[in-house]
C-alpha cells in the first residue's frame, strides 16, 4: 500500500516566509556553515581513523567519541533550521480532503502541539543534563564531559519549540492568495 505524500506548494509545504527573512536567512546559514564543518571534521577524522586502523594498525584514539558528540551536535544544530524551513517530513493522508478555509488552523494546531512536544523534549533533556553533570560522566577515553553536549541539545530543542511557534503563526499574517 503507497502512502500518498505532499508534494504540492501549497502553504503548509511551501518553505517558510520567515526563513526567508534576513535574521532568519543569516541563523540559517550560521547553522549549515557551522554544520557543515562539523561534518567534514568528522569526515576526516573518520578517515584518519581508518587508515590508521588498517593501514598502520594504529587506530585514532577516540575517534569514535568525537563522531558520536559531533553527529549528536549536527543533529539538534540542524533541528531549529529545519523547523523554520518547514523541512519536517510530512505524510498527507486526511488533509489533501479538508477543506480549504482550515489549512491555516491546522497549520496553527500543529504547530502549537509541536512547540508542546519540543518543550517538552527540551526541558526532559535539560533534567537529564543536570543528572549527568551531577554523576560526573564522561566518555571513555577522551574523558569528555557529557553534560555540556546534552545541554546544547535541550537548548538546540528550546529554540526549535521557539521555531515551531513561530511558524505557526506564520498563517495568520499571510494575505489569501483570492485577492
Amino acid at each position: 500500500m503507497k502512502l500518498p505524500i505532499d508534494t504540492s506548494e501549497d502553504a503548509s509545504s511551501a518553505p517558510s516566509q520567515l526563513a526567508e527573512g534576513s535574521s532568519f536567512k543569516w541563523l540559517r546559514r550560521g547553522i549549515v556553515f557551522v554544520g557543515g564543518v562539523m561534518l567534514l571534521v568528522m569526515m576526516a577524522m573518520t578517515i584518519v581513523d581508518v587508515i590508521g586502523r588498517y593501514v598502520f594498525n594504529s587506530p585514532l584514539s577516540g575517534a569514535g567519541e568525537l563522531t558520536e558528540i559531533l553527529l549528536v551536535s549536527v543533529i539538534f544544530m540542524g533541528l531549529p533550521a529545519v523547523t523554520l524551513e518547514k523541512g519536517h517530513v510530512t505524510v498527507d493522508l486526511f488533509t489533501a480532503r479538508m477543506p480549504p478555509w482550515i489549512e491555516r488552523w491546522r497549520i496553527q494546531v500543529i504547530g502549537l502541539l509541536s512547540t508542546v512536544i519540543l518543550s517538552l523534549i527540551g526541558w526532559q533533556l535539560w533534567v537529564h543534563a543536570g543528572q549527568i553533570g551531577a554523576y560526573g560522566d564522561v566518555t571513555t577515553t577522551l574523558r569528555i564531559p557529557i553534560s555540556p553536549v546534552a545541554y546544547f541539545c535541550s537548548v538546540c530543542t528550546f529554540i526549535s519549540a521557539i521555531a515551531a511557534l513561530i511558524v505557526s503563526f506564520e498563517p495568520l499574517f499571510q494575505r489569501s492568495s483570492k485577492g
